[in-house]
C-alpha cells in the first residue's frame, strides 16, 4: 500500500510539473528571446536554435498546406509575430558572435549552410552565395510578401464589409425558424472568427515585409562592420577579412531568410485560399488535373513539337509528352461517360416532350423528391458499373412504405454541374433538404462506441446524422472492420441519408393527390370506412384527412394502419373537425403501435413526467391561430422550459434510454409544439395512448428548481430522479 501511494504521489507530482511547464512555456519563450537580444549565446546553443527555427518554419508551412479551411489555423497571425521576432533575435545573436570572434567563429549551422548553398570555395563561392542571397531576398520581398500583403488587405476589407450582411442573414434565418438558436450562435461565432482572422492577417503581413528589410540591413552591417573590425581591431589582412566576413554574413543571411521564406509562403497560401475549403492537394487534383482533356492533348502536342526540333533534349520531352497524353486519354474517357449519361437523361426528357404540344405548359411541376449528383458521382448510377445506387434507392422506397405506410414517389436522379464533383443534394419539391460529400474509392468509418484503437484517416462527419467519422482508402477497409468500426460504402451513405430525409420530411412529401390515391385504394377493400369518413354533411374533406396524416407523419408515426386511423376520425368527426383534436384521437387509436415503438423488449416504457404546476402553465399558454393551436409562453418562460427539457433529456440519454415525455391529453400537443424547433427528435405521449400490457416507468420529473415560478414567470431547469 505504501509503495502504491508513493507511485501515485510521483505520478501526481510529474503531472503537476508537466502542467506547470506547459502553462509557463510562452513566458519562458518570450524571456529566452529577450535574453538572445541582450546576452551573447554559445555557438552550440545558437546552432540548436537555428535548427529549431528552420524546422518550426517548415512545420508551419506543412500545417497550412494540410489545413481544411484557412480560419481553422486561427493562431497563424500570432505565429507570424513569434517566428519573425525569434528569427530576428537569432540574427542579432549570430551577428554579435561573428563580429566578436571573426575568423575564429565556429557556428556549424552558418558555416555548413553557407558551404552547402554556395557549392564552391574561394571568391567564386562568395559571389555565387551573394547572388543567391539577393535572389531569395528579391523573391520574398517583391513577389511573395508584396502579393500576400495586398491580398490580405483586400480579404480583410471585404470580410469586414460583408460581416454585417452575414449577421443579418443569420438573424433572418433564425427568426423564420429555419435554424435553431444554437446553430445561429455557431454561425455568428464563425463569421466573427473569420472577420477577426483576416483582420489580424492584414496586420501580421507587415511582420514579414519588415523582417525582409531588417534582414538586408543586418547583412550589410555584418559585411561592413566585420571588415572594419577584422582589419582595424583584429589586424587581419584585407583579403582574408573580406572573404571571412562576407562568407559568414551570406551564410547567416541565407539561414535566417530561408525560414522566413517558408513562413511568408505559408502566409501567401493562407490569404489566397480565402474562398476555398478542404485539403489543398485534393483541390489541386480536382480543379487542375481532373478536367479539360483538350488542354492536355495540346500540351502533349507542344512537347512533341519541341522534341523534334534540333538541339532540344528529345529523351526528356518524348517521355513527358507520353505521360501527358496518357493523362489526357484518361480524362477524355471520363468526360465521354459523363456525356453519355447526359445524353441518356436528355433522351428520357425528349420522350416526355414528344407527347406535349409545341407550346410551353403554364405549369412547371416540381419533383416530389429528387437527388442531384455532382459529375464525380455519376459512376454510382452508371449501368455499366452496376448502377448500385439505383437499387439502393428502390430498396429505401420499399422499406419506407413498410415503416411509414407512405409510398414514396419515384426519386428523380439528375446531374447538377453547379455542385462540387463529389457533392450530392436532396430536394423536396425544389427545396434543398440535405446534402453531403462522397469520396469515391473510399469508405466512411463510424465508431459505434465499441471500436478498439485509433484509426488513421481523413476526419469528416456522417451526412445523415452528423456523427464523427473517417474516410479511409479501400486498402484499409479490412483493418477498420477488424477494429470494430462501422464501414459504409458510398451508395450506402446516400441510401442511409435518403432514409433519414424521408423520415424527417414525410409530412412534406405527402400531398393532396397522394391522400386521394390512398383513399381510392382503401375504398376497394374497406368501402364503408372510407364512405363514412367522406360522407356529406358530417364527414371530412380530403384536405382535412391529409392534415391529420401529416400530423402523424411529422412525429414519425406510421400511417400504414389506415383503417384504424379513419375509423377514429369517423368516430370523432361529428364531435369536432378540429385537426389537432382529430390527430390526437388518431394517435390514441394507434396507441399500441406507438407504445411498442418506444418500449423496451420487456414492454417497459421509461418516461419523463412534467411537474403538474408546470404542465398547467403550458396548457394555459394555448393560443389558437388560423393554422392551429400553439403554445404561446412568454420568451423567458419558453427558454427556461427548453433548458429544463434539454437537461432532462440529456440525463436520460446518458443512461442509454430514449427520452420520452408522458403528459395529459390536453398538454401533449402543446408540449410537442413548444419543443419542436429545439428538440425535434423528442417523443411526447399522452396518458390515453398507453395501452394495457405496456408498463410505464417514470424515470424523472421535469420541474422548476424551487417548485415555483420565479419573478419573470419562467420555469428553471428540470431534474431527473
Amino acid at each position: 500500500m505504501a509503495d502504491a501511494a508513493r507511485v501515485n504521489n510521483r505520478g501526481t507530482i510529474s503531472r503537476n510539473f508537466l502542467n506547470t511547464l506547459k502553462d509557463s512555456f510562452p513566458a519562458v519563450a518570450v524571456i529566452t528571446v529577450v535574453i538572445m537580444l541582450i546576452f551573447p549565446l554559445p555557438t552550440v546553443l545558437l546552432d540548436a536554435l537555428m535548427a529549431i527555427n528552420l524546422i518550426f518554419s517548415l512545420l508551419v508551412l506543412l500545417i497550412v498546406l494540410y489545413t481544411q479551411k484557412p480560419t481553422e489555423f486561427s493562431l497563424f497571425p500570432t505565429i507570424l509575430l513569434v517566428a519573425t521576432v525569434f528569427s530576428l533575435a537569432l540574427n542579432v545573436s549570430s551577428t554579435r558572435l561573428i563580429l566578436t570572434r571573426g575568423s575564429r567563429f565556429d557556428g556549424r549551422m552558418i558555416r555548413a549552410f553557407s558551404s552547402f548553398v554556395v557549392g564552391s570555395g574561394g571568391n567564386e563561392g562568395i559571389v555565387i552565395g551573394f547572388i543567391i542571397f539577393i535572389v531569395i531576398i528579391a523573391v520574398q520581398a517583391v513577389v511573395i510578401t508584396k502579393g500576400a500583403t495586398r491580398v490580405s488587405e483586400v480579404a480583410a476589407r471585404f470580410t469586414l464589409d460583408s460581416m454585417q450582411v452575414k449577421m443579418m442573414a443569420i438573424e433572418t434565418e433564425y427568426s423564420s425558424g429555419s435554424i435553431s438558436e444554437e446553430e445561429a450562435q455557431r454561425r455568428k461565432a464563425q463569421v466573427q472568427k473569420e472577420s477577426d482572422f483576416y483582420g489580424s492577417m492584414d496586420g501580421a503581413s507587415k511582420f514579414i515585409s519588415g523582417n525582409v528589410k531588417v534582414g538586408i540591413f543586418i547583412t550589410a552591417v555584418n559585411i561592413l562592420g566585420g571588415i572594419i573590425i577584422g582589419v582595424v581591431m583584429h589586424g587581419e589582412p584585407l583579403g582574408s577579412a573580406v572573404t571571412n566576413y562576407i562568407g559568414f554574413s551570406i551564410g547567416d543571411g541565407l539561414l535566417s531568410q530561408f525560414p522566413a521564406l517558408l513562413v511568408s509562403t505559408a502566409m501567401g497560401i493562407v490569404v489566397t485560399r480565402a474562398a476555398a475549403a478542404g485539403n489543398l492537394s485534393d483541390q489541386v487534383i480536382e480543379q487542375i488535373f481532373s478536367r479539360y482533356s483538350k488542354i492536355y492533348w495540346i500540351c502533349a502536342g507542344v512537347l512533341v513539337f519541341l522534341a523534334v526540333l534540333p538541339g532540344f533534349p528529345w529523351y526528356v520531352l518524348f517521355p513527358m509528352a507520353a505521360l501527358v497524353a496518357f493523362h489526357a486519354f484518361r480524362i477524355g474517357r471520363r468526360e465521354k461517360k459523363t456525356a453519355d449519361f447526359n445524353k441518356m437523361m436528355a433522351k428520357t426528357g425528349a420522350k416526355k416532350e414528344k407527347a406535349e404540344t409545341a407550346e410551353i405548359s403554364p405549369v412547371v411541376p416540381l419533383d416530389a423528391l429528387s437527388l442531384e449528383l455532382g459529375y464525380g458521382l455519376i459512376p454510382l448510377v452508371d449501368k455499366e458499373k452496376g448502377a448500385e445506387l439505383l437499387e439502393r434507392v428502390q430498396g429505401v422506397r420499399r422499406q419506407s412504405a413498410l415503416d411509414l405506410g407512405l409510398v414514396i414517389p419515384k426519386v428523380r436522379i439528375i446531374d447538377n454541374m453547379i455542385l462540387d464533383p463529389s457533392e450530392y443534394c436532396f430536394k423536396i419539391k425544389g427545396v434543398d433538404v440535405g446534402r453531403g460529400k462522397i469520396r469515391m474509392g473510399h469508405y466512411l468509418c463510424i465508431n459505434p462506441g465499441t471500436a478498439s484503437g485509433e484509426l488513421a484517416g481523413e476526419k469528416t462527419a456522417d451526412p445523415a446524422f452528423g456523427l464523427p467519422a473517417l474516410w479511409v482508402g479501400e486498402d484499409r477497409r479490412d483493418e477498420a472492420e477488424r477494429a470494430g468500426y462501422t464501414v459504409v460504402d458510398p451508395p450506402s451513405i446516400i441510401a442511409t441519408h435518403l432514409t433519414e430525409i424521408i423520415r424527417r420530411h414525410a409530412a412534406d412529401i405527402l400531398g393532396l393527390q397522394d391522400t386521394q390515391a390512398i383513399l381510392d385504394t382503401l375504398r376497394k377493400e374497406y368501402p364503408a370506412v372510407v364512405d363514412e369518413v367522406l360522407r356529406e354533411g358530417k364527414g371530412l374533406r380530403v384536405v382535412e384527412i391529409q392534415k391529420v396524416l401529416q400530423g402523424l407523419l411529422r412525429e414519425r408515426v406510421s400511417i400504414r394502419n389506415m383503417v384504424s386511423i379513419l375509423e377514429a376520425v369517423a368516430d370523432y368527426a361529428p364531435v369536432s373537425k378540429n385537426i389537432w383534436f382529430l390527430t390526437e384521437k388518431a394517435r390514441q387509436a394507434l396507441g399500441s403501435q406507438i407504445c411498442h415503438q418506444y418500449a423496451d423488449d420487456d414492454r417497459r416504457l421509461r418516461v419523463l413526467t412534467i411537474d403538474p404546476e408546470l404542465e398547467q402553465k403550458i396548457i394555459d399558454s394555448k393560443y389558437e391561430t388560423p393554422s392551429g393551436i400553439v403554445a404561446a409562453m412568454d420568451p423567458p418562460s419558453q427558454q427556461a422550459w427548453i433548458r429544463a427539457v434539454s437537461r432532462a433529456a440529456s440525463a436520460v440519454r446518458g443512461k442509454g434510454w430514449m427520452p420520452v415525455i408522458l403528459c395529459s391529453e390536453a398538454a401533449r400537443f402543446l408540449v410537442k409544439n413548444s419543443t419542436e424547433r429545439e428538440l425535434p427528435e423528442l417523443a411526447v405521449l399522452s396518458v390515453p395512448e398507453i395501452v394495457s400490457g405496456i408498463i410505464p416507468e417514470a424515470i424523472g420529473v421535469i420541474r422548476p428548481e424551487n417548485q415555483n415560478v420565479n419573478s419573470t414567470g419562467s420555469a428553471s431547469a428540470g431534474s431527473v430522479a
